[in-house]
């Protein structure tokens, strides 16, 4: 096998194990997103049909109850925001990798041209 024929296969190895790692990235910033607009949700509505006492009222029990899911969120939040690092950084390895390859191929080729 000719080292352009190594560095072809090479790089599209590469470009595979990169689509892969960028598809795990986006799953998990998906993922990241969703809890993040959950947290969002949590925001109380406005209730202007209710007096005073019972609107406040109902917004301590309410309080009281979002930061019980606030806390169950922001837990998994971390969790996902770590493997949302964690894919990123193997990404952004991937695409070093695959960069050099590709560079590689390139100068393969030029040399074969001359």
């Amino acid at each position: 096998m000719s080292k352009k024929e190594s560095h072809a296969r090479l790089a599209v190895l590469s470009s595979l194990i990169l689509d892969q790692h960028l598809a795990k990235l986006q799953a998990c910033a998906v993922e990241r997103n969703a809890s993040l607009q959950r947290l969002r949700d949590l925001a109380p509505k406005p209730a202007h049909q209710l007096n005073e006492i019972a609107l406040a009222t109902t917004l301590l029990r309410y309080e009281g109850w979002a930061d019980a899911r606030r806390s169950e969120i922001n837990q998994t939040l971390a969790r996902q925001t770590a493997a949302w690092l964690e894919a990123r950084t193997r990404a952004e390895t991937a695409f070093g990798r695959s960069e050099v390859l590709r560079k590689i191929q390139m100068k393969t080729e030029k040399k074969q041209k001359y």
